[in-house]
């Protein structure tokens, strides 16, 4: 594979944090795949997926590639993250990283390993919970992370990571998954009235409790805009 590269001393990769909230026996966590080395330097040791990037495709034509060809996975949302490019990062050669960071819905993750076939060294753990990682990986998903939290403040990006239909309940668990932090049920629900985000189904949740009726993003609305949900 041909890799295209700034001096013949320089080479560029492509990798990729995706996140997912994903139910565990400690509850909903927000967790990221992460694939084991197959060959040094580093080997044996976690990474973030991502690969080289090929001479004849743009960067986020190869982000999607190489996660698709590391994780068998394909995110809801994709966007880029940062360029990291410390002289130091990798022992045996200068590597500029162009990173992206993704989410991908937790019903569609199970769903994607199954149809592509899920590999081998690749594993899900908690944000929170991280083994020791190569290279500066453990810098890039902090700042991943940040950027993930922060941007759920202010936009409706949390939406890439919900089924096409839930509950308010749901939505706000999502949510404090993502934060990392409670938020009351009564102002979360004032909240939402009147937002043009969510729109009402004529289904419901059933449970222990009460029905709850089942709502679904406004496709019209970028998730990008300005607004917490």
């Amino acid at each position: 594979m041909s890799v295209t590269s700034a001096s013949p001393d320089v080479r560029i990769a492509v990798s990729t944090a995706i996140f997912s909230v994903r139910t565990t026996d400690d509850g909903d966590q927000l967790m990221i795949p992460l694939v084991r080395r197959t060959r040094e330097p580093f080997l044996g040791q976690w990474a973030l997926p991502g690969g080289w990037l090929g001479g004849s495709e743009g960067l986020e034509d190869a982000a999607g590639r190489t996660l698709a060809e590391t994780t068998a996975l394909a995110p809801s949302w994709l966007e880029q993250l940062y360029t990291f490019g410390d002289i130091d990062r990798s022992p045996d050669a200068r590597v500029v990283s162009v990173v992206y960071w993704a989410l991908l819905r937790s019903d569609l993750v199970e769903a994607q390993r199954a149809t592509a076939g899920a590999p081998e060294n690749v594993e899900w753990f908690p944000v929170e919970a991280l083994p020791e990682l190569a290279f500066d990986h453990q810098h890039i998903i902090d700042y991943a992370v940040w950027r993930l939290r922060n941007k759920a403040g202010y936009s409706r990006i949390a939406a890439a990571l919900l089924p096409d239909e839930f509950t308010l309940a749901e939505l706000r668990g999502v949510y404090e998954t993502v934060l990392g932090k409670r938020l009351d049920p009564s102002n979360f629900r004032r909240l939402l009235e009147g937002s043009e985000a969510l729109v009402p189904t004529e289904a419901f949740r059933t449970g222990p409790h009460r029905p709850a009726r089942l709502f679904q993003y406004n496709a019209d609305i970028d998730l990008a805009e300005l607004g917490p949900i």
